[in-house]
């Protein structure tokens, strides 16, 4: 399906003109003083941050893919630029600038750049966060009146030395540029909220430099040189692989920088704009490719570095901007302040620049994503990275942090934990948890002797994966035990009842009724039949359903012995025995006998199981945990999916699992009603929307044609509209399966709708408060009948800019 972009008319490239020129003017303001900064920072010329500034803004603008993405100099480049500068000199490292530029115009060339994303968050925060801390380090020198040191090592052990002799006069500048930049966003009252329309950056730096000014102290300030003598690039000299390592870490390193500032700058817009005023997408080729362009510029003209700035990117949406001219104009306006404004910035003192630099390196220790990591187990891998990155070096951080990563996933597959506990009621209780493997062989097999052998065994396995040496190990004492006259269970998670892979039916005591072997869980004197190899006992409750399950006439279709079998096993005795004479071309009962066999089954089967947990509900009320609203499809058993039972889900079922607007033509007050019923009276801690394959309202959106006539269920469709306008848009993010592309239009449907139905659920007063005070989730699912597996919508989007379902396995 291809999708078009409106155009943009002149009259609306004029109109929106104004907001663009604003937006440029306030990115420029905090532009400018970080991009002096970023070059203090790194050691090179202060006139090299001023020409990243400006190259990225109008190169970077102009040819990049993200056109509310600003470019610059950026704090996650700093200490690898102040590394090389270092080795090789200034003017060598602009000549690896340019190459790096090179290098990422070949990734852009290779269509490589989502790839290039294509790393743990853990080790990119860690990274991040590494960075920040070696920033924070080598600038609170320079706050404290010094110099920094070369490593970030060095900078620790001399701190006692720094502090024992301070410089009064830069310790308070730099303690008012940090006071000023703190407190500017929470000045009070109508002159505040005047005055916090200026940069909170470029008032600290302001302030603090008319402070020094008028008080007369005497302080290292900026000191910019003639453009004249202005230092170009030179060919690069010295080992041709540091030359190289050096070059790759300058492309990858600003690549993949640049790349998640797109896509936050994405999530930004489409969180805080509505589809009639965003922008196109970012396209992360395109914007590889500017990023390139703009390294080669930026190195050939002796500037830093640059790549895409979270921070400036975040202030041109939130002015406003409209279009990739406000970082262009940005841009103009660095041009313009380095050649007119040199003696205004030659006041600003070298410490109000170390401390604005020394805030963005604390800032970058983000708490929410060490929130993320932690709540992810990622929390190793993210503090390993951070102290590689302190102590060794970005390329070596990102190395150890990809090994400690790798290893910590090993080790969570080969983790095995086998415990064995005897009940009050004389059970011995064997859990595995875990994938048993044939390392966990000698643990399992200890455990399993230690149980006696005419006693009752329940053994949990809870794990995905069982290879051929626990399979056989277990298997050979299964057949031990019952032999010596034990008896045993093989269950599931949750105690759901479960065969062993590829197993035969176990030899039993001959107590079951025809002959039948017994069922593996064998209790005394009550033997269940098993059911057939194939068939999972986790799905016992649903047997009686089989037998009814095809509505087909008689004739047209043949029953297997096996089907036969399972159904025998499934009914009473006489009902076994009857079906067994009627044969296989026996009619099924169908309208209220139908129904009342099945509550015969349930009354029989599954009530005495029950009734004890009805009733507590029935004395308690219900307290489910969440609002499960899905589509009335009779394919979806949403308790048979969920594993729940009752007083688990409160459940929404209608046409399309669709959640109609408040306020919207045609509203259904009854999905309006359950939704604050649930929120604001059951209190549940989560809403679940659910669609699923093959879904006929889907399908009717598809094919619905203008001017048909109105009919209940036209009306109903309506409602999923926005669906069919957010799959045709290409303002909104698509969505997919996790590791394929959807297998039709329809299906395409079925997961936009989810997403779409998501953002109607965020409209409801009740829902958007209970949000807003952190109290409620929202999650989006997606069940393949045909495959009978179930995806959970992912946080934010993947590296293609899609929303991703990722498959529910049986260890999630």
């Amino acid at each position: 399906m291809t999708v078009t972009s409106p155009t943009r008319t002149t009259r609306e490239i004029r109109k929106d003109f104004p907001t663009d020129l604003s937006a440029s003017i306030a990115v420029f303001l905090i532009a400018l003083p970080l991009s002096l900064g970023i070059a203090l920072a790194t050691g090179a010329p202060l006139q090299a941050g001023l020409v990243a500034a400006a190259v990225g803004g109008i190169v970077g603008g102009w040819l990049g893919g993200a056109p509310l993405q600003v470019s610059g100099p950026a704090a996650g480049l700093t200490v690898v630029t102040a590394e090389l500068i270092q080795h090789y000199g200034w003017r060598t490292t602009c000549a690896i600038t340019v190459l790096a530029g090179v290098c990422q115009l070949g990734l852009a060339a290779l269509r490589t750049a989502r790839s290039a994303l294509m790393v743990s968050p853990a080790i990119v925060h860690g990274l991040l966060a590494g960075i920040g801390v070696t920033i924070a380090l080598a600038q609170l020198h320079i706050v404290l009146g010094g110099n920094p040191q070369s490593s970030a090592v060095a900078n620790v052990l001399g701190l006692p030395a720094q502090l024992a002799d301070l410089h009064p006069a830069a310790l308070g500048v730099s303690a008012l540029t940090l006071a000023v930049l703190l407190a500017w966003p929470w000045l009070p009252g109508r002159a505040g909220r005047v005055l916090r329309k200026a940069p909170a950056a470029l008032a600290a730096v302001a302030v603090a430099t008319a402070a020094a000014s008028l008080s007369g102290l005497a302080l290292p300030r900026v000191d910019l040189p003639s453009w004249r003598s202005h230092a170009l690039p030179e060919l690069p000299e010295g080992p041709v692989l540091g030359i190289l390592a050096a070059v790759l870490t300058i492309a990858l390193v600003g690549s993949v920088q640049s790349l998640l500032s797109a896509v936050a700058t994405d999530k930004l817009i489409a969180s805080e704009r509505g589809t009639d005023n965003r922008p196109p997408r970012a396209d992360l080729n395109r914007e590889l490719w500017g990023q390139g362009a703009a390294n080669i510029v930026s190195g050939a003209l002796g500037g830093l570095p640059v790549s895409g700035v979270a921070v400036r990117s975040v202030a041109n949406v939130k002015s406003g901007a409209v279009s990739r001219r406000s970082t262009m104009l940005h841009g103009l306006w660095v041009v313009l302040a380095a050649g007119l404004l040199v003696p205004v910035l030659d006041l600003i003192p070298l410490a109000t620049l170390a401390a604005l630099v020394m805030a963005v390196g604390v800032q970058m220790v983000s708490i929410t994503h060490l929130r993320s990591v932690t709540r992810h187990r990622e929390i190793l891998v993210y503090g390993t990275t951070i102290v590689a990155v302190v102590l060794g070096g970005v390329l070596e951080g990102v190395a150890i942090g990809i090994a400690v990563a790798v290893a910590l996933a090993l080790h969570r597959l080969a983790r095995t934990r086998i415990t064995v506990e005897r009940l009050d009621n004389g059970v011995h209780r064997v859990r595995a948890r875990g994938q048993l493997t044939f390392l966990a062989v000698p643990r399992l097999s200890r455990v399993l002797n230690q149980i006696p052998h005419d006693g009752h065994a329940v053994v949990e396995l809870d794990g995905s994966f069982m290879d051929h040496a626990a399979y056989e190990t277990l298997h050979d004492w299964q057949d031990s035990h019952l032999a010596h006259g034990g008896s045993l269970e093989v269950t599931g998670r949750a105690g759901s009842s479960a065969r062993l892979p590829e197993a035969a039916p176990v030899a039993a005591p001959a107590d079951g009724p025809h002959g039948r072997p017994a069922d593996m869980s064998h209790h005394g004197d009550r033997s269940r039949r098993a059911p057939q190899r194939g068939v999972h006992q986790c799905c016992r409750p649903w047997t009686p359903w089989q037998n009814h399950c095809d509505h087909r006439p008689a004739g047209t279709r043949t029953i297997t012995a096996a089907a036969a079998a399972e159904a025998a096993a499934a009914a009473t005795e006489a009902e076994a025995e009857a079906t067994e004479k009627a044969g296989p071309s026996a009619p099924r009962r169908r309208g209220a006998g139908q129904l009342a066999s099945g509550i015969s089954a349930f009354q029989r089967d599954t009530a005495p199981h029950v009734r004890d947990e009805l009733a507590r509900l029935a004395r308690e009320g219900q307290r489910p945990s969440q609002l499960f609203l899905t589509c009335a499809d009779s394919r979806l058993v949403t308790s048979m999916i969920t594993a729940s039972g009752p007083g688990d889900l409160f459940t929404v079922r209608n046409v399309g699992n669709l959640v109609p607007l408040p306020g919207a033509e045609s509203t259904d007050d009854s999905v309006a009603a359950a939704i604050e019923y649930a929120v604001d009276v059951l209190k549940v801690d989560s809403i679940t929307v659910c669609g699923h394959s093959g879904c006929g309202a889907m399908q009717a959106l598809l094919s619905s044609t203008p001017g048909a006539p109105m009919t209940p269920l036209r009306r109903w469709l309506k409602h999923g509209l926005p669906s069919l306008e957010r799959m045709a848009s290409r303002h909104h993010a698509w969505a997919r399966i996790s590791g394929r592309l959807p297998a039709d239009a329809v299906e395409q449907l079925c997961l936009t709708n989810v997403v779409q139905q998501l953002e109607h659920l965020r409209a409801h007063e009740s829902v958007a408060r209970r949000l807003a005070e952190g109290t409620l989730e929202l999650h989006g699912m997606y069940f393949h009948v045909g495959e009978a597996q179930a995806y959970l919508l992912s946080e934010g989007e993947d590296f293609f800019d899609c929303r991703i379902f990722d498959s529910v396995g049986q260890h999630a």
